[in-house]
């Protein structure tokens, strides 16, 4: 007996290239690589337009935007509805709630960009996109991955902590323990030598667990 196999859809992986595309949103045509501008780009799928988690969601996005937009960040968003089903929704947000989803969201009825970023798990929908969030950099490297199934909506304090985490990491060459928050300690890398253990050791400027675990304060702009 014949099966009809599964289309499997890849998932890009942290540190592969952002894969490109061009698409239609809310805002018109748009490619990927132009929209980022050398900034971050935060890239979020929903499951469907008109239904109560996604809107709990794009409205958090929405009204959270000014501090993705202080951490030099762009959104966009994406479902697999067509482009007058997305515009029907963000003014009937805006009428009920007066909240306005004005980040451009993706028109993906094709499902091309669900199935590029493997935003479409079979087991869970083979038509609705999973609550996929992709965190890319300005030189298109995805750094951050997170995927929610579609009963469960996101928590949009971690999206901006792992964001802002990322690019402490990223300018001050330090990693970060649980739970960091801008203004907690951040860790010293560890030692590569037995001379730098022994300078890590008699260093008297770390809050020091051992050599391997050392965390320091971090002057943040």
């Amino acid at each position: 007996m014949e099966t009809t196999p599964i289309e499997m859809n890849t998932i890009p992986r942290i540190g592969d290239n952002a894969p490109d595309f061009e698409v239609i949103t809310t805002h018109g045509k748009l490619k990927l690589s132009e929209f980022a501008e050398k900034k971050w780009v935060v890239l979020f799928s929903h499951p469907a337009d008109f239904t109560p988690v996604c809107t709990t969601e794009l409205s958090g996005f929405a009204e959270k935007k000014p501090e993705f937009t202080s951490l030099n960040t762009k959104l966009i968003g994406l479902s697999i509805d067509s482009i007058h089903s997305h515009l029907a929704w963000v003014n009937n947000v805006h009428e009920k709630t007066n909240v306005y989803f004005d980040f451009p969201i993706i028109a993906d009825i094709d499902m091309k960009v669900a199935k590029l970023y493997g935003m479409l798990q079979p087991n869970e929908s083979e038509t609705a996109a999973v609550r996929a969030v992709f965190f890319i950099d300005p030189n298109m490297k995805i750094r951050l991955i997170m995927y929610y199934p579609l009963t469960i909506g996101r928590n949009m304090n971690e999206i901006l902590r792992v964001l802002e985490a990322l690019q402490v990491s990223d300018k001050h060459k330090v990693a970060l323990p649980l739970n960091w928050k801008k203004g907690d300690k951040v860790i010293v890398p560890p030692p590569k030598t037995l001379t730098e253990m022994k300078n890590r050791i008699e260093d008297t400027s770390c809050e020091k667990v051992d050599f391997y675990l050392a965390k320091k304060d971090l002057k943040l702009d």
